[in-house]
């Protein structure tokens, strides 16, 4: 590809020279055995937890075992022959920082952002999930496999920082939980020191605190050596800790992620995010800052990859038991345990394979990266193509914030366009056409930079309803404005590089810090915009639930008696629900209908059916929550990514050699800023109305239609058994149950039944095992016409829709 002297630049040395090659500080070939290892024992407790051979309750003796004797064995053994004099102990301090950072930087966050209800112990909670790691069952046995011939003494370290969660930084955790505890506990209970004492004998009373405590002590009273008669009894409960440890955690694995709920997305993308991503940044950061006089460089690199392997070990499996234990928040902590577990293993990998290669020419390096660049850019340009399409044709974009949705695709389809005509304009020798492709490429980038800070605060603007006050056309022009003047300026300011074939660095130091100012800038915007958008979000549905109550009293009556006709009879005003069967004359005047009664025998064809209002109402508010989710879910997903290359623009600035785990970085940055289409497109390329519900109609269409042929009987003959056997022993139970007189005009009634009511009663009285179940159920119920919607356009859901018996 020419003369590649960006490398110099990229992966080389600041001062030009590249790194002189070393022998690797790790052995990667032993690595993949001991993930294989690890990951093959959580994957034997996991199908054991599945199957049904260890239930539940034994799990929990298990669990048992490996906390209270197990692992207080293994740390008391280690702590008494830990040799404090090879200890480097800046490395150690600099993982104390690293997590006290984390931990106060997660528990501020989470108190801003948190229900006032439940802030404390979320904070608590959230703030261990982000500190505490699996050092023992998971973070050994890797470390062993790589620094056990190279540097064995790192091997201490793990039962040296480990205490420092369970002695320092759990105990604030869970000082905020029994705060929340004082805050909606008895009022007996709120006192100051008996909180602090509820900690303190917490904290005293775990056994791994305890046997730590006793370690050290015995420490220095044994000399550093274990008596004989306790050596083998402790080798025996220590050696029994790995297998077990990893075949619990794969027990607890069971079943977790279907807790997962669209609220708790949120909580669960920003705690991965801290605890995969920004430790370990902070973690080597940390050293490079507090090591500087180290003995040797070489020894100073290998700390501090380490450090960054260390930060990068998974949440302990021990904080989905503190979850459990104040009944908060299990379904994040779980979930984010289970997911965070295994994107922790191609992490760690992937980072021991960069630190052990022998460095490479840059020629390769760097040709790689292009073509990393150039494939996932064609890709997210499909995906482009088509959410755009699909944008255009729901005509969503001209309402807000679908207007700058748009502009966020088409900024992202110009910087995949600008990063494939720079693959080919790179190796030309034409200075004003790589300018004009780098115009094009980084306006357009930095464009995406900003709009998903853009869309947050639109969001927040909108849900504090100042939609009269907010000018689209002004952010609109901020949207692209702000790139083209950063670009601007570079243009003028900056000293191209000769020869440079990597965008990211074709104006060189000044290109990085312009690139790092917009990043900052609408990191801030985003997370502000995000932050008081959740405090406003609990606002505003405290007023929904408020106005649907109010609602549901205007349109709900008395229920109906068991006995009785079924059919509706209702006092006809502006709701004509029906024909009057009672009425022959249907020409009477409203004054007159509205005293006289009828059956409601067909659809309600008016337009000001109560009832259709409130379903319209209640879909509307559904699909404005679920659009608004859905930005919300992008805007973090693309922070995240804007914080990664932020990460990788500082990392540079700052490092006079970025080292091997920079490469890594920046392959993730290329991969997310040209693969951001594919996020797009999954949030918004498979729109409902337009494409998923035609497709899934005419699916069914289909289905019906083969199966029609093949067991039209049969299906008939079932439906007929159903409708058969509800109207004899089910109907009049259900009517008294479900069935409610509500008001559907200003002076009329009809007796009605929600959708999900019925999905919930047929559970509830044994008819179906489970949603799925009765939703069939219902669906046959109205195909064989002992159900109908109110208005005869929908079929039987799991919804808030109106229906009632014919």
């Amino acid at each position: 590809m020419g003369d590649l002297s960006v490398n110099n630049s990229i992966f080389s040395s600041r001062d030009g020279s590249d790194p002189p090659s070393v022998p690797p500080c790790m052995s990667v070939d032993k690595l993949l055995p001991a993930l294989l290892e690890c990951f093959g024992i959580i994957l034997c407790g996991y199908v054991a937890g599945r199957t049904n051979i260890i239930p539940a309750t034994q799990a929990k003796g298990l669990g048992s075992f490996v906390s209270k004797f197990a692992l207080p064995a293994l740390l008391f053994k280690n702590m008494v022959l830990l040799d404090f004099g090879d200890v480097i102990w800046p490395f150690f301090f600099s993982i104390l920082v690293a997590k006290v950072t984390v931990f106060f930087f997660v528990c501020v966050l989470t108190l801003l952002v948190a229900d006032r209800e439940s802030r404390f112990s979320k904070a608590g909670l959230f703030s261990i999930f982000a500190t505490q790691s699996n050092d023992f069952a998971l973070g050994f046995p890797i470390v062993e496999a790589l620094y056990r011939n190279t540097h064995p003494e790192y091997l201490q370290y793990i039962y040296l920082v480990a205490p420092v969660s369970l002695m320092v930084l759990n105990p604030l955790g869970f000082a905020l939980c029994e705060v929340q505890k004082r805050r909606t506990g008895e009022p007996q209970q709120q006192r100051k020191l008996r909180v602090l004492g509820s900690v303190l004998l917490q904290v005293v009373k775990n056994p791994i605190v305890f046997m730590v405590v006793i370690g050290v002590i015995s420490h220095f009273l044994l000399g550093q050596k274990i008596p004989s008669f306790m050596e083998e009894f402790l080798d025996g409960l220590a050696n029994s800790f790995g297998g077990a440890a990893l075949f619990y955690l794969g027990l607890t694995m069971v079943g977790q992620l279907k807790k997962l709920t669209r609220s708790t997305v949120v909580a669960l993308i920003l705690l991965i995010t801290a605890k995969l991503l920004v430790m370990p940044l902070i973690c080597r950061g940390m050293v490079e800052v507090l090591d500087r006089g180290s003995r040797s460089s070489m020894n100073h690199t290998s700390l501090s990859n380490y450090a960054f392997l260390y930060g990068v070990f998974p949440t302990a499996p021990s904080v989905a038991i503190y979850a459990s234990h104040y009944n908060m928040e299990l379904e994040v902590v779980t979930s984010g345990m289970v997911i965070g577990t295994f994107l922790s293993a191609p992490i760690m990998y992937v980072s021991a394979w960069l630190l052990t290669i022998p460095w490479m020419d840059s020629d390769p390096l760097a040709s790689a990266l292009q073509h990393v660049s150039f494939n996932i850019s064609i890709i997210s340009l499909l995906a482009l193509v088509w959410s755009v399409a699909v944008m255009l044709l729901s005509r969503k974009f001209h309402r807000i914030p679908h207007i700058f949705t748009i502009n966020l695709f088409v900024a992202q389809l110009l910087a995949c366009v600008g990063m494939i005509a720079w693959i080919f304009m790179a190796e030309q020798d034409n200075f004003l056409g790589q300018v004009l492709t780098f115009t094009l490429l980084y306006g357009s980038l930095y464009s995406t930079f900003i709009w998903p800070g853009l869309i947050a605060l639109s969001l927040l603007l909108m849900r504090r309803r100042e939609e009269v006050n907010f000018r689209p056309g002004l952010t609109v022009i901020t949207g692209w404005g702000v790139p083209v003047l950063a670009v601007s300026v570079l243009l003028l300011t900056g000293e191209r590089l000769p020869n440079t074939i990597d965008s990211a660095f074709f104006y060189g130091k000044t290109q990085v810090t312009c690139t790092s100012v917009v990043l900052f800038v609408s990191i801030v915007l985003c997370g502000v915009s995000l932050t008081l958008l959740s405090r406003r979000t609990r606002d505003y549905h405290s007023l929904e639930r408020g106005s649907l109550s109010d609602s549901e009293e205007d349109t709900h009556t008395e229920q109906p008696g068991a006995k009785g006709s079924i059919n509706t009879d209702c006092q006809m005003c502006e709701c004509v629900c029906g024909p009057l069967q009672s009425v022959p004359d249907t020409t009477s005047t409203r004054e007159e209908a509205s005293i006289q009664t009828g059956q409601c025998s067909q659809q309600c064809a008016s337009t000001s059916c109560l009832l259709v209002e409130e379903e319209q109402k209640e879909t509307d508010r559904q699909n404005t929550d679920i659009q608004s989710t859905r930005h919300v879910l992008v805007c973090l997903l693309l922070t995240v990514s804007l914080l990664a290359n932020l990460s990788s623009c500082l990392w540079w600035l700052f490092n006079k050699d970025p080292g091997r785990l920079y490469l890594e970085l920046q392959f993730f940055c290329v991969v997310a800023n040209f693969g951001q289409g594919l996020i797009s497109f999954a949030f918004f390329g498979l729109d409902k109305h337009l494409i998923i519900s035609p497709f899934k109609k005419r699916l069914v269409s289909l289905w019906q239609g083969w199966g029609h042929e093949v067991t039209g009987s049969a299906a008939s003959e079932e439906i007929r058994l159903t409708c058969t056997q509800f109207l004899t022993y089910h109907k009049e139970q259900c009517v008294r149950d479900i069935v409610h007189k509500k008001r559907c005009g200003e002076r009329s009634t009809t007796e009605t039944f929600l959708g999900s009511d019925l999905v919930r009663w047929l559970q509830s009285v044994g008819l179906s095992s489970g949603p799925g179940d009765a939703l069939a159920y219902g669906s046959r119920l109205l195909e064989g016409g002992v159900i109908q919607h109110i208005t005869l356009q929908h079929s039987f859901q799991d919804q808030a829709l109106h229906y009632r018996f014919t």
